[in-house]
């Protein structure tokens, strides 16, 4: 199978994913020890991933799900969402990311009305986990691989079969949709917060941010901000700040063009015994060893 980028580990994606007139991208992710996760992050496009190999946990908030090999998944546009494998596991999976337009959801036709624009905006949810016991997962996996293989083939006109097989996707999970209204508002405010502050972090996190500053962005106090980010995110906010920059860090060493002290300093990290104890605890070696070992090429793959 044609190795592609994973996804990349930030908030907000600022990668085009595909062409202006073939909006599709195809990504590969492998996640294992010492990179086990796809951090919290969302992109304009949506997304159908199969899981491949090995299990994983999927959350799309505020959901959280146990996805395992031949399940699918389907990522409506800016669903904020992350992936995390246990210690000793992995998993393998193949993803195309698609901007709804490609579909015609920005015309005026019957099928943009009704069913694409509102799955764009999220007034219309499909379900997100497809697993071997839902009645569609047999006629969409056969649906994926097709597209699977008009993607790696590439024969003529595989473009207006690719899209037909995401529109039979579309089509054959409409039948057990929801409505948003039946979401509380409560959460899809919190949703808009959450990405407000990862969108601001991503933004600062080389700067000394504080409780005090981020908890402003939602109006919430310093403790009832620690308790709705560790609530959505599973972990506190500073440790979110300490692996977003140690990732950054450890992509900077991947490239080969900075030197230990640079991607440290560059990543946000002020203290270099810290930056060294913290990064030996992430990824099981010292930034040195990073930099020369296998693990740094497959790095240098992420699509950041």
């Amino acid at each position: 199978m044609h190795t592609a980028p994973t996804l990349s580990p930030e908030q907000k994606e600022q990668a085009q994913h595909g062409e202006h007139i073939f909006p599709v991208k195809k990504y590969t992710t492998l996640l294992s020890e010492p990179y086990p996760a796809v951090g919290t992050h969302w992109h304009d496009e949506a997304e159908l991933t199969l899981i491949t190999k090995g299990r994983c946990t999927y959350q799309v908030m505020p959901e959280t799900c146990m996805a395992e090999e031949n399940d699918i998944l389907f990522l409506p546009p800016a669903a904020l969402h992350s992936i995390r494998v246990s210690p000793g596991e992995q998993m393998e999976s193949a993803a195309f990311v698609f901007h709804m337009n490609f579909l015609g959801a920005n015309s005026a036709d019957i099928c943009s009305v009704r069913y694409l624009t509102p799955i764009a905006s999220q007034t219309l949810l499909l379900p997100f986990h497809i697993g071997k016991d839902h009645p569609a997962h047999g006629e969409l996996l056969s649906l994926f691989r097709s597209m699977d293989a008009a993607y790696e083939q590439k024969a003529p006109g595989y473009e207006l079969l690719f899209k037909a097989r995401l529109l039979e996707t579309v089509s054959a999970l409409l039948p057990y949709r929801t409505e948003a209204g039946l979401r509380p508002a409560l959460q899809n405010e919190h949703t808009s917060k959450l990405k407000l502050v990862l969108e601001y972090i991503g933004g600062h996190f080389t700067e000394d941010l504080t409780i005090s500053e981020l908890a402003g962005i939602c109006y919430f106090s310093e403790y009832h901000f620690m308790r709705f980010f560790k609530k959505y995110m599973g972990i506190s906010c500073l440790e979110y700040i300490r692996n977003l920059r140690l990732e950054k860090a450890a992509g900077l060493l991947a490239q080969g063009e900075a030197s230990i002290m640079d991607a440290a300093f560059s990543s946000g990290f002020s203290n270099l015994s810290y930056f060294y104890r913290e990064f030996k605890k992430k990824y099981g070696m010292t930034p040195k060893a990073f930099s020369g070992s296998a693990f740094s090429s497959f790095y240098t793959n992420i699509d950041c």
